[in-house]
């Protein structure tokens, strides 16, 4: 589990677990967000949240995963936008390390 900040004095934090990640990457929900400025601004959480409910809208039964992401994370209370910079900061540092893991593994062999 990962813990991420909410805002800048640090009085909120947001718990994050490997499974949110893995839903993250599995939906591509970070691919084409960001403006060419890269700058997270409240409109990106926004539009986070607007391609979230039409990904869960599309299927019949929405995925259990996918859900759970939202109610923990991407609509929590505490989410904003420094809290989605944090989120994707974090993401980014998971892909690289799971990248790492698998040069390392196949080093090993």
């Amino acid at each position: 589990m990962y813990t991420i900040l909410c805002n800048m004095k640090g009085s909120r934090k947001l718990n994050v677990e490997e499974s949110h990640l893995n839903t993250i990457e599995r939906y591509a929900l970070f691919t084409d967000l960001l403006d060419s400025n890269g700058i997270v601004e409240d409109s990106v959480l926004e539009k986070l949240r607007l391609n979230v409910r039409s990904l869960l809208n599309l299927k019949g039964s929405p995925d259990p995963q996918l859900l759970d992401l939202c109610e923990r994370v991407l609509f929590h209370s505490d989410m904003k936008a420094f809290g989605l910079h944090q989120l994707i900061l974090l993401y980014i540092e998971w892909e690289k390390e799971k990248l790492d893991a698998l040069k390392a593994s196949l080093n090993v062999q």
